[in-house]
Parts: C-alpha cells; structure tokens; sequence
C-alpha cells in the first residue's frame, strides 16, 4: 500500500514538472523574437532549444519504464523554472506574437 502510493506521488509530481517544461516550451513559442533580444535576454532560438530539450529530458524522466535521469531531469526543471520566473515575466508586455502588444519596440510609449 505505501509503496504504491509513493509511486503515485512520484508519478503525480513527474507530471507536474513535465507539464511545466511545456507550458514553458509553448509559451516562449508564442512570444515575439524581437522581445528576447530588446530585454537583454538570450535570443529566442538559443531559449526554444534549451526548453526543448528540457521537456525532451521530462518526458524521459516520466516513470513509465523509461531512464530515471535524476540530476539530469533536476537540471531540466530548473532551466524551465528560470524561463517562468525571470524572462517570461519581461516578455510578457510584448504580447504573444500574434498582434497583441506593441509589436517589437519597448512597450508602452507612442
């Protein structure tokens, strides 16, 4: 009974984290590549392919009979966790790339 509980939390919370890398995989996606640049970011390929490959190494690290990546999978978070907490939020006033926001200049002037 524990062991199988434990497997589900394992399960649960290797879900969470993969859906993390995508959401933020699919979210860098979708912002303009002009915005990475004017905020003093990495540029948006170099973002797309680290993210790639963390949600890549997360769905690997997902226990249904694959690799157990450990510090691998810890450094694949960490990466998606970098993107949400310190490049997507100066992102964020440039839209989406899809004719929100400004377009590419610095948000907020005329």
């Amino acid at each position: 009974m524990v062991g199988s509980l434990q497997w589900i939390i394992y399960l649960l919370l290797t879900l969470v984290v993969f859906a993390t890398q995508v959401f933020a995989l699919v979210d860098a996606v979708r912002r303009p590549a002009s915005a990475f640049t004017a905020e003093g970011k990495l540029s948006k390929p170099i973002w797309l392919t680290i993210l790639g490959v963390a949600a890549a190494l997360g769905f690997l690290s997902l226990p249904l009979g694959g690799p157990n990546l450990g510090f691998i999978g810890i450094i694949a978070v960490v990466a998606a966790i970098v993107y949400l907490v310190d490049v997507r939020p100066r992102l964020q006033p440039y839209g989406n790339g899809r004719g929100r926001g400004t377009g590419g200049g610095r948000p907020g002037g005329w």
